[in-house]
C-alpha cells in the first residue's frame, strides 16, 4: 500500500512548498518579497529634505545614515526630515539618526524634524531625543530649550573657525580682482559673491582658485567667464547704498 501523503513547510530560505505524493516536487509562487524604505531628497534652498517612507530597522540603518551623510554633503545649511510615513522605527535607526545630527553639528549644519509618524513621535518621546532634532528657534521667537541653545552654539563655533580658515584665501583672491581688474574693495568682494553664485561654487573654494591661478594653475574655463561677466555686471550697476541697496549715480 502506497504511503500516505504529506506537505512539508519550507525551510529557510526555500521558495517552495513541496508535497511528497511520489511525483515531481510542486513549486508555489513565492510571496512578494517586502520591501525596504524609500527615501526621497529634495533641495529646499541651504537645505534637503529627507523624506522617508517604510520601515526603519536594523537592516536599514546603513542605508538612513548613507542617505543621511550626502544629504548633509548636499546641503549647506542642514537637513529636515519627513518622517510622517515611517510605519516602523527601532533603537537601531534612531542611532544612524543621533549618529548624523553630530556629523551635522560638526560641519556647522543641523537636522531638523519637519513632520514625524506616531511610531517615531513615539521612540523620540520615550527617549527623550526630540528636542535634539528641533529646529533653532526665531531669534524674536519664544524661549528656547537648552539643547537648542547648545546646538546652536556648537554650529556658531564651527561656522567661525571655518571662517578663520577660509578668510586667509578670500583676503587674497580680493587683492588679485583689484590688481587685474582695477577694483575697489568693495567691488572685488561684489565679484567674488557674484562668480560664486553662478558658478555653484563655494566662496573659499573660488577663492583658492583665484590664488592658484596667480601661482600658475589657471581656473577652470567656466569659471574664468563668469569672472568676467560678474566684473562686467558689478562695473555696470551703480553703488550700494550702507544698507546694501543699490541706487543710481546722482
Amino acid at each position: 500500500m502506497s504511503e500516505a501523503a504529506y506537505k512539508a513547510g519550507p525551510a529557510a530560505g526555500d521558495s517552495c512548498v513541496r508535497e511528497e505524493t511520489g511525483g515531481p516536487a510542486r513549486s508555489e509562487p513565492r510571496a512578494p518579497a517586502v520591501r525596504g524604505p524609500q527615501f526621497t531628497l529634495e533641495p529646499d534652498g541651504d537645505r534637503v529634505v529627507v523624506a522617508v517612507r517604510g520601515e526603519l530597522d536594523l537592516d536599514a540603518c546603513e542605508r538612513l545614515a548613507h542617505v543621511l551623510r550626502s544629504a548633509l554633503a548636499e546641503a549647506a545649511d542642514g537637513v529636515d526630515l519627513d518622517l510622517g510615513e515611517v510605519v516602523f522605527c527601532d533603537c537601531s535607526a534612531l542611532n544612524a539618526l543621533l549618529g548624523a545630527r553630530e556629523q551635522g553639528l560638526e560641519q556647522g549644519k543641523t537636522i531638523a524634524l519637519r513632520a514625524a509618524g506616531p511610531v517615531v513621535a513615539r521612540l523620540l518621546a520615550l527617549t527623550a531625543t526630540d528636542t535634539l532634532f528641533t529646529a533653532p528657534a526665531p531669534a524674536l521667537g519664544g524661549p528656547r530649550h537648552p539643547d537648542g541653545v547648545e546646538q546652536e552654539l556648537r554650529i556658531e563655533v564651527v561656522q567661525l573657525r571655518r571662517a578663520m580658515e577660509t578668510r586667509p584665501a578670500i583676503d587674497l583672491a580680493r587683492g588679485i580682482l583689484m590688481a587685474s581688474f582695477t577694483l575697489s574693495a568693495d567691488d572685488a568682494w561684489r565679484v567674488l559673491v557674484e562668480a560664486s553664485q553662478h558658478t555653484n561654487t563655494k566662496l573659499h573654494q573660488l577663492a583658492g582658485e583665484l590664488v592658484a591661478a596667480v601661482q600658475g594653475s589657471p581656473p577652470a574655463e567656466d569659471v574664468q567667464e563668469k569672472i568676467a561677466a560678474a566684473v562686467a555686471k558689478v562695473r555696470s550697476e551703480p553703488p550700494p547704498d550702507d544698507d546694501g541697496t543699490a541706487h543710481p549715480d546722482g
